[in-house]
């Protein structure tokens, strides 16, 4: 090596030292203003994250939704100032919600000083669809890294459906940064367990093994041999000794990149250069600033200026900033490669153009089908299988699969295909007995593009609540199918028989649930869902049949879009409304014949959208449910509570308040009280009550 080449590798040292001295400082900072937040982690992780994106990541700050780009998930999402510090650094712009770049910085100096302050860019953890270069909204420790699963099955898949000989379109990796608390959490547990069944490649989680959490070392709770957990995964496993080596770093990570059968675990021992001996074990522990002396005697360690608050070095920011040249030649290769490929593949390039703005191929709901009526009819599931495979035949990335249950849920897409090892096109998933994880997975396929769904028993929507609310919380149009949705199930139990399950998930803000009565407001309910973009919807399905309503003497069924529509009504002032969702609307229905025959005024109300029915105006509202019928009934095989909104002072509930019990179907809606007498008697008794 001749003596400049020795020189400017000492100078690409000392800028590299800078830079990461710069994110470690501007995390303090941010930190000590706010008063609040975890230094730890951006100050010890600081050197690994500097080396991946100034050295490995693919990305263009100027274009941050360039669609080949590398994915970096901070699963670790309490760290947040460190992403808000390689943000602001790398000078990603701002992007819109109509995915519009506008050219502005992302994250500004001035928005890292306002960290965890009302209206700043820099919220305690990082959202996503609020901070551009965010790819998930993290916090929830194991959320991130099990969602990184999801992003790598997309790439995979779109690799398999778009590239071609001489077009390797896509073909982006997707790293996550995580800590004891994510490797803690079974959902992180449950997601490596597939990722390595399926052998993602191009999925890299990098783990802080600083052995800190809240309460203090994790020796209190924790001595797993994590290395060991992910070699029986079939993992690629790797060390790093020294968190502040960076070309031990950088060794790992091109390793990483050359794996070929094997998703890799980078294992990272890490330890801060505190000020003081002690700082480890309180403020990153305990989620706290270091304090005004602290701060001083770090930046001393890190020979920094004592005194200077939110330095960012020229040099530092001038290096850092090359990502921007960077990115733009690797876009603009891609971006020649992607016309030379749309030119040759035209049909490949309208569909691409349709997934990046999340749009639906023209004709895309012609197969849906029309159900005639049938006294019998079908459930719900039954119909939904029907109803999902016609709109999969015209959308093909529409994805998905189930826990373990495809041929109780009635969800798998034929002639399509499993999504294994080495066959990336099928558009079939097997998810496995990990509900929790497929929630998370199907969020990162969703962030991706694709129109991704999972499906499992309504009950074990418990196990994936928190990623069914994050899915609200980033405005994605996932899909959650849900089985068996009542006391309906019969002879399985209390187990299996949600009972709180429908109203709880209705009190998630964003989230669009339905309940459908029939097959045709299935269709209706496709019908909507598909042209969603920003919001998550969950179907609540059945397991027993329900007849199939006759559309020319009841009203249609494309009500459903509203959320709630009159089904049925004798006409004039009703004396009484019914309302119904899902199988116990045919109760409803059947309490309206009977009492339309004795001369009672009855109007019936398919509510199957409670979300829906709010967003509609007050005129609707009013006309379908007007306020001077007091006299009302919900039926719900669920839990009553949350129904006196619709219902009034002077309404009755038929519905269940305690869990089920084990009995064939027929004796348990018998002995629950879900019968259509039972519907007459409280529809007589909330008429008496609404009497002047």
């Amino acid at each position: 090596m001749s003596a400049t080449q020795v020189s400017q590798s000492l100078a690409e040292k000392d800028l590299a030292q800078l830079s990461i001295n710069t994110i470690r400082t501007l995390a303090m900072d941010a930190i000590q203003q706010a008063n609040s937040g975890h230094p730890g982690t951006p100050m010890g992780m600081a050197p690994v994250v500097y080396c991946l994106w100034q050295r490995f990541l693919r990305f263009d700050p100027n274009h941050p939704i360039w669609p080949n780009r590398d994915r970096f998930v901070l699963s670790v999402g309490h760290a947040s100032t460190l992403l808000y510090a390689m943000l602001h650094l790398t000078g990603v712009k701002a992007v819109n919600p109509k995915y519009e770049t506008l050219g502005h910085l992302s994250v500004t100096l001035e928005d890292i000083k306002q960290f965890r302050q009302l209206d700043s860019k820099c919220p305690g953890h990082p959202e996503y669809r609020w901070t551009s270069g965010v790819e998930t909204t993290t916090g929830p420790l194991g959320q991130g890294v099990a969602t990184s699963v999801g992003m790598a099955i997309a790439s995979r898949w779109f690799a398999s459906y778009f590239n071609r000989p001489g077009f390797e379109l896509f073909d982006y990796d997707v790293y996550a940064l995580c800590g004891d608390g994510c490797m803690m959490e079974g959902i992180s547990g449950e997601a490596a367990s597939l990722a390595g069944h399926l052998k993602l490649d191009n999925l890299c989680w990098i783990y802080d093994n600083n052995h800190i959490t809240i309460e203090g070392n994790t020796s209190l709770a924790f001595s797993d041999d994590v290395a060991t957990r992910f070699q029986g995964w079939h993992w690629n496993v790797l060390h790093v000794a020294d968190v502040n080596n960076l070309e031990e770093v950088d060794r790992a990570i091109r390793t990483a990149q050359t794996e070929t059968e094997r998703p890799t675990l980078v294992i990272v021992n890490s330890h801060i250069g505190w000020g003081s001996p002690h700082k480890q074990d309180t403020a990153e522990a305990h989620g706290e600033a270091l304090g005004v002396e602290e701060v001083r005697l770090t930046k001393i360690n890190y020979g920094w200026p004592p005194d200077a608050q939110f330095l960012v070095p020229e040099e530092a920011k001038s290096y850092m900033g090359k990502a921007v040249e960077r990115g733009a030649q690797w876009e603009r290769e891609w971006n020649e490669k992607y016309a030379a490929w749309a030119k040759a593949f035209p049909d490949l390039g309208k569909e691409w153009e349709l997934i990046a703005k999340r749009e639906l191929p023209e004709g895309w709901d012609k197969d849906i089908p029309v159900f005639p009526a049938d006294a019998k009819g079908m459930a719900t599931r039954e119909s939904n299988g029907k109803v999902l495979n016609a709109v999969a035949k015209n959308v093909p990335w529409l994805i998905g699969g189930s826990a373990d249950l495809a041929p109780s849920t009635k969800t798998l897409l034929k002639d399509a295909g499993s999504f294994e090892r080495g066959e990336y096109d099928g558009r079939n998933f097997h998810f496995g007995i990990r509900e929790h994880a497929m929630g998370a997975i199907v969020n990162g396929m969703s962030l991706s593009g694709i129109r991704a769904f999972g499906a499992t028993f309504f009950i074990f929507s418990d196990y994936m609540r928190p990623t069914v609310r994050l899915a609200a919380l980033m405005d994605l149009p996932a899909i959650f199918i849900y089985t068996h949705d009542s006391i309906g199930l019969g002879e399985d139990g209390p187990t299996h028989q949600p009972i709180e399950q429908m109203m709880s998930l209705r009190a998630v803000p964003r989230l669009l649930t339905f309940r459908p009565g029939d097959a045709n407001e299935v269709a209706e309910v496709w019908r909507y869902i598909m042209m969603l973009k920003h919001e998550p919807a969950l179907l609540a399905l059945s397991r027993q049949a329900m007849p199939t309503l006759d559309r020319t003497k009841y009203g249609s069924a494309a009500g459903v879009a509203k959320g709630a529509y009159v089904l049925a009504d004798s006409g004039g002032t009703p004396e009484v409304i019914l309302i119904g969702t899902g199988s116990e609307l045919q109760l409803c229905v059947a309490a309206y014949e009977k009492l339309t025959a004795e001369g009672v005024k009855v109007r019936v109300v398919s509510m199957p959208s409670w979300e829906l029915f709010e967003k509609q105006s007050p005129e609707y509202r009013a006309e379908v449910l007007p306020k001077s019928v007091r006299a009302r009934v919900a039926v719900e095989a669920g839990t009553t509570f949350g129904w006196s909104k619709y219902v009034g002072d002077a309404g009755e509930v038929v519905g269940h308040d305690d869990f089920g019990a084990s009995a064939p179907i027929k004796e348990l809606m018998t002995h629950f009280g879900f019968t259509v007498d039972n519907v007459i008697a409280k529809a007589r008794l909330s008429m008496s009550k609404a009497k002047p």
